[in-house]
């Protein structure tokens, strides 16, 4: 009688310390790659800051925002932070809306526009290291702003609602506005990335580990397949949608280049996470400036979806071939 061949053995785990190896590259590897695109960006934001860029560029916007029923400085304060982040166009708000003519649409309105766009120049290097092209980025990100803000001003002028004055809860900290403060707290930034990569890398290899993985694709299922996205991009997903795009569009990198994820995938999560990204710290920012969460969350929500779901069905996958 035939003995039966002995049974292969089962593959063995990693241990803990090749395990913390391999996570440290991998961390290492995103995050070197995600600062060959960080860094230049800054440095030409700077740059543009200090030859006058950002009062160029609100002179230009003021016009548009106007129609929009905000006041004349708002045009600076969006250029502000189309350039550099929220906290900057925050602390001119503050200067700006002390005369109690600034209302809770108003605040909800430029608080909208500023969480669409806002930190265009490292985002969008950032997003097209990842897949998407700069064209994309600005439609989606300064045009979608626009409409979303257009909609908002007819909804609540139209009803009369949220003309109450706005009630500012934040100060903000001027901190240390010398260049060599900038550099400080640019490399403290980009330091903190480094560290929040590697959470992240480690987050996801417990979700594995304990078998939660299915779970999450599950449960986000419908939403991506809605949006065109396949499952290869929900945990990135969801990363930058509760932290950040820049985490998100950095562990994308990795996968995109790894075979992992497919390039539409990526471009359309990328797409959706311009919208709508680190929703918690960033929404909770802007309702310190007075505005209201049907406008800066609810609004930017579905707004969001239904432009991405139009995104994925009409417009065609070459527009996202673009070189890296």
């Amino acid at each position: 009688m035939s003995s039966s061949p002995p049974a292969s053995p089962a593959p063995l785990r990693p241990s803990l310390s090749e395990t913390v190896r391999t996570l440290l590259g991998d961390a290492w590897n995103a995050w070197v790659k995600l600062m060959k695109v960080l860094v230049p960006a800054l440095l030409i934001v700077k740059l543009l800051d200090e030859l006058g860029g950002t009062e160029l560029l609100g002179a230009l916007l003021a016009p548009a925002l106007g129609l929009l029923g905000l006041p004349d400085w708002a045009g600076l304060v969006w250029a502000a932070t189309l350039l550099t982040n929220l906290l900057t166009g925050m602390v001119l708000v503050v200067q700006f809306a002390q005369d109690g003519t600034f209302s809770v649409a108003q605040a909800t309105v430029l608080g909208t526009l500023m969480l669409v766009g806002h930190s265009l120049p490292v985002e969008g290097a950032v997003a097209r290291r990842a897949g998407v092209p700069w064209r994309v980025t600005i439609a989606l990100r300064v045009g979608g702003a626009l409409v979303l803000g257009g909609l908002l001003h007819a909804l609540y002028s139209g009803f009369g609602w949220l003309q109450e004055p706005a009630r500012l809860a934040w100060q903000p900290d001027t901190g240390d506005n010398s260049l060599i403060g900038w550099a400080v707290a640019q490399l403290e930034a980009l330091a903190l990335i480094f560290l929040i990569v590697l959470a992240l890398m480690a987050l996801l290899e417990g979700v594995r580990r304990v078998g939660l993985e299915r779970l999450v694709h599950l449960a986000l299922a419908p939403l991506l397949r809605l949006l065109g996205i396949g499952r290869s991009a929900t945990h990135i997903t969801v990363i930058g949608v509760l932290l950040g795009l820049t985490y998100g569009a950095g562990l994308m990198i990795r996968d995109v280049e790894a075979g992992i994820m497919s390039r539409r995938d990526s471009a359309l999560a990328l797409c959706f996470l311009g919208l709508v990204h680190s929703i918690v710290e960033d929404t909770l920012l802007i309702l310190a400036l007075g505005a209201h969460l049907s406008g800066i969350l609810v609004a930017r929500l579905v707004f969001a979806v239904v432009l991405i779901v139009l995104v994925s069905r009409l417009v065609p996958e070459r527009v996202f071939a673009v070189a890296r």
